[in-house]
C-alpha cells in the first residue's frame, strides 16, 4: 500500500478513537440529565455496546434500569423497543409472525411477515426471568444469530443490535431463571445497586419538581457500527491476553492448581468465551479512557461483570455467604499481571493506526 494511503488510514483510525472518547463524554452528559448516579453501570453498559455485546442488569425495582436504557437509545439516535416478559408471552410476540393478506382486487392471498419488537437497535427485555424457557430461547437465538427465521425465511436484525435484559433478585416465585448456558451468551451481568444518600436526595429533589429534560442526540447508528469495528482493531499485547486467560482458567476446579477459595466454593468455572469477552471489554474500556492499547488494569476492571454470571458456586458457598464477586476479588488479588512486560503507548498508537491492525 502506498505511504499516502497508509497515512490516511492512520489518521482516520486515530480520528475515530478521538470521536469515540468525545462521544463517550457527550453520552455521559446527556444521560446525566436524566439519571442521577449509577456511573459504573453506565460505563459498563457503554463498554458492552461498543463491543457488540448484550447485558443482563440485575437490581430491585425502582432503580431506573428501564429509564437508563431508553435514555441511552435516545442519546445515540437508536431505535428502542421494550418487551415486558410475562408467563403468557409467546416467541412470536417477540420475533414477529406471518399474517395472511388478501388482495381485494384479485382475491389472491399471501403471507406477510409482521416484524416483532426485536427489530430495533436497542431491545429491553424487562424481567426476562418471568417468561418460560421457550420464549427466552427465541430471544437468545436472535441474539446469537442476529436474525429471525419465519416460514423458512431469514429476516436480518438491524445493526447495531443490543439486547439488555433485566432481572429482579427478589420475588422469585413464578419465575424461570435463565440456565447458566444461556446466561453465558450475555457479555456482562451488571449489578444495579441502591444510590448513595446524596444521590437519592438529588433523585427525590429533581423528580418531584416540574422539569422538562430533553436529551440531545450524539451518535447515529452508522457511527456506532464504525466505533464497534474500531474497538476490535485495538492492539492487545500477548501478556495481557495471557493475564485474562489466567483469571478465567483459575476458575476451573478440575484444571490444575487453583486458589483455595475456588477449590472450596466453585462447582463450574468460566469457559473460553469469558477470555474473549475480557479482552474485548478491555479494548473498549481502554479507548473510552483515551488510550490506544489494552492494559492488565483494563482486564481487571471488567472482570466482575464479565465473570460473575459464569462462575457457578456450590452449596458450601451458599452456606458461607460467598458470592461470585468475592471469588473474583480473590482471583485479582492472587493472580498478578506480568509487570515486566509493558507496551509503550507511542508504539501502540502506531500499531493501532497501521492498515494491518485489523487483520
Amino acid at each position: 500500500m502506498p505511504e499516502e494511503a497508509g497515512s490516511a488510514v492512520q489518521t482516520n483510525d486515530v480520528a475515530i478513537v478521538d470521536q469515540l472518547v468525545a462521544a463517550y463524554e457527550q453520552i455521559r452528559a446527556q444521560i446525566g440529565r436524566v439519571i442521577v448516579g449509577q456511573d459504573g453501570v453506565i460505563d459498563e453498559v457503554l463498554i458492552a455496546l461498543f463491543c457488540e455485546g448484550h447485558c443482563v442488569l440485575e437490581g430491585v425495582p425502582g432503580l431506573a434500569k428501564t429509564l437508563l436504557i431508553s435514555t441511552l437509545a435516545q442519546s445515540m439516535s437508536l431505535s428502542f423497543s421494550r418487551v415486558q416478559f410475562t408467563p403468557d408471552l409467546m416467541p412470536s410476540d417477540i420475533t414477529g409472525t406471518e399474517v395472511i393478506e388478501e388482495d381485494k382486487s384479485s382475491g389472491a392471498r399471501s403471507l406477510r411477515f409482521v416484524r416483532g419488537p426485536i427489530f430495533a437497535n436497542c431491545v429491553l427485555a424487562d424481567e426476562i426471568n418471568r417468561t418460560p424457557p421457550k420464549t427466552q430461547s427465541a430471544l437468545l437465538e436472535a441474539m446469537q444469530e442476529h436474525q429471525v427465521t419465519a416460514a423458512g425465511i431469514a429476516h436480518k436484525l438491524p445493526r447495531p443490535f443490543f439486547v439488555l435484559a433485566t432481572q429482579n433478585p427478589i420475588e422469585q416465585e413464578g419465575t424461570y431463571p435463565l440456565p447458566e448456558a444461556q446466561l453465558d451468551r450475555f457479555m456482562m451481568k451488571i449489578l444495579v445497586d441502591y444510590p448513595s444518600e446524596e444521590e437519592e436526595f438529588q433523585i427525590v429533589k429533581t423528580t418531584t419538581a416540574e422539569r422538562d429534560v430533553r436529551v440531545e442526540r450524539t451518535l447515529s447508528a452508522r457511527n456506532v457500527i464504525e466505533l464497534q469495528s474500531t474497538v476490535r482493531r485495538v492492539p492487545c499485547a500477548d501478556h495481557v491476553i495471557r493475564y485474562a486467560m489466567r483469571l478465567v482458567r483459575a476458575t476451573r476446579v478440575d484444571r490444575g492448581e487453583v486458589p483455595k477459595m475456588v477449590h472450596d466454593y466453585v462447582a463450574w468455572g468460566a469457559g473460553p468465551r469469558a477470555s474473549q469477552n475480557l479482552i474485548l471489554c478491555g479494548k473498549a474500556r481502554a479507548i473510552l479512557k483515551g488510550r490506544y492499547y489494552v492494559s492488565a488494569e483494563d482486564v481487571a476492571a471488567v472482570a466482575h461483570p464479565v465473570l460473575r454470571h459464569r462462575i457457578i458456586t456450590n452449596f458450601n458457598a451458599e452456606a458461607d455467604g460467598v458470592r461470585p464477586d468475592h471469588i473474583i476479588d480473590e482471583l485479582i488479588r492472587t493472580i498478578p499481571p506480568d509487570a515486566s512486560a509493558q507496551l509503550d503507548e507511542r508504539v501502540a498508537r502506531r500499531v493501532f493506526a497501521t492498515p494491518s491492525a485489523g487483520s
